[in-house]
């Protein structure tokens, strides 16, 4: 049975969603470079329409696209891609791999090389060496570095060890903190805060790993974060490590419901943990119907990024970080009412749509075939 397939009303749904990430990948494209947009921006015309319009360039965007058409077949690739072809996409990242110094996106482009079947992949796990070197890692791209070397079967020590980084500094109560390791430069008051990417992503490197430590790991945080999860099928923003509480749940990004929530949870559920479609699907339906507010956040060639708070510079999300840094579970419950999370940011990127794919691009043909 495949992924679509396994939901109840929301099989449809979630079909077209595939459909739409294909579309929505070619107006970001940039073909002569072979590199996709940071964002696609939206803008307001004198009719009140929106138009979204290209901003930037972004190689890490562009490796999480590789890996999502990675699922799909060749003409749904080459259709995203403007008539370029996926192997292409990958080797202008491999290509620029010299001069890409972080760490996180290092590890997807060889990510990416490995799912792909590129024949670089000994090319991007050498300059993944040179570049995980750090102490202090960000939780995010300690995940996508496990995630790269098990795509690529490394099982010697530099597996061993980024396997260990994950497994080994998860928080007492259940969740990951945003940074592994004493990093100097992050606030006083977020170090205990862990944001849902921070939750996700170990969820699904150690699913990958696959052994019975890493996924027992994975099922501790799966729970906590469906525990967690909002009435309305929202997946909530910012935990506490320590405890595994919300600390504030806003802003509800479109990708979290639609991909990486689904995606993290189905990767551990083939891996051998529970099954959670029904907190997949609740998720989902947050897309229709939303308590936050009624406006369209699907549209035909992408979706709107998230359901936010309009509070200036992230007021609630720092003090609320600060004051359950200083006592566990502390709301300031005052914030809800002065800042009601009523706003929709109106851009779409990349990402969000490549990863949309990775987690239902799979055997798309039969899926359908099930379903319609």
């Amino acid at each position: 049975m495949t992924r679509i397939a396994m939901l109840g009303d929301q099989a449809g749904f979630v079909t077209e969603m595939v459909d739409m990430s294909v579309r929505g990948l070619t107006p970001g494209y940039v073909k002569g470079d072979r590199e996709f947009v940071f964002t696609r921006r939206g803008k307001q015309q004198a009719d009140g329409s929106w138009v979204a319009e290209p901003e930037g360039r972004s190689v890490r965007y562009s490796a999480i696209v590789a890996l999502g058409l990675a699922t799909v077949p060749e003409a749904r690739q080459r259709e995203a891609l403007a008539g370029d072809s996926l192997a292409e996409l990958v080797d202008a990242l491999v290509d620029r791999l010299p001069s890409v110094t972080n760490l996180g996106d290092v590890a997807l482009i060889c990510w990416a090389a490995a799912e792909t079947g590129s024949g670089r992949v000994a090319e991007a796990l050498a300059r993944l060496a040179e570049v995980d070197v750090a102490s202090a890692v960000f939780t995010v791209e300690a995940s996508w570095v496990l995630a790269a070397l098990a795509s690529a079967k490394v099982t010697d020590d530099r597996y061993k060890a980024a396997r260990s980084r994950i497994v080994d500094n998860i928080g007492a109560g259940g969740l990951y903190p945003h940074v592994i390791g004493q990093d100097a430069s992050q606030p006083w008051y977020r170090g205990h805060v862990g944001c849902f990417a921070d939750q996700v992503y170990p969820i699904q490197a150690l699913a990958r790993a696959g052994d019975a430590e890493a996924v027992k790991t994975a099922e501790l945080v799966a729970d906590r974060i469906c525990q967690a999860q909002g009435p309305e099928g929202q997946w909530w923003w910012h935990y506490d490590s320590r405890d595994g509480s919300v600390v504030e749940g806003y802003p509800v990004y479109s990708v979290h419901q639609l991909a990486m929530g689904p995606m993290a949870l189905l990767d551990l559920m083939e891996a051998g943990g529970r099954n959670r479609i029904e907190e997949i699907e609740l998720g989902l339906r947050w897309m229709h119907e939303r308590p936050e507010t009624a406006e369209k956040l699907v549209f035909d060639d992408l979706t709107w990024r998230k359901a936010a708070r309009q509070d200036p510079k992230k007021l609630v999300r720092g003090v609320r970080a600060a004051a359950t840094r200083l006592k566990k579970g502390t709301r300031v419950a005052v914030l809800d009412r002065v800042y009601p999370p009523v706003a929709v940011d109106r851009e779409c990127r990349p990402y969000e749509l490549g990863w949309l794919l990775y987690a239902w691009g799979f055997r798309l043909d039969s899926s359908r075939s099930q379903v319609e």
